[in-house]
């Protein structure tokens, strides 16, 4: 589950964007006498690359982010699709470990993306 400050719609059609295989599921709102922002993301379902992942914007204000100590882990089949995710996820965030063979895979980076949340993009 991610938990976004309000920018949680910006963010899922952003990962169906430059995620290859990535599609939105579902997206729900918060209405006029819900707990959250009226129009802000009450719950939303993506499947990035044949797995689940659900994101909403907190109700309540909190003093956290997201951190690196956790991160979502993206294999590539080719080298295009490596270069399309990194590069769109790392846009406007910042990187961690550059795009280099580690010697554990052909290609490998780490960044975090503009909204805050940790990826891990590799091409085995």
């Amino acid at each position: 589950m991610l938990m976004f400050s309000g920018q949680a719609e910006e963010a899922v059609r952003y990962y169906v964007e430059v995620i290859p295989q990535t599609e939105l599921l579902e997206i729900k709102y918060f209405g006029p006498e819900q707990p959250g922002a009226e129009g802000k993301v009450q719950g939303a379902r993506l499947r990035l690359r044949g797995h689940e992942v659900r994101a909403f914007d907190s109700p309540v204000r909190h003093d956290f982010g997201f951190t690196p100590a956790v991160s979502l882990f993206v294999d590539c089949d080719d080298e295009q699709e490596f270069e399309r995710c990194f590069n769109g996820l790392s846009a406007g965030g910042f990187t961690m470990m550059p795009p280099a063979n580690y010697g554990f895979s052909q290609r490998f980076g780490w960044c975090n993306d503009r909204f805050g949340v940790s990826w891990q993009v590799n091409l085995p």
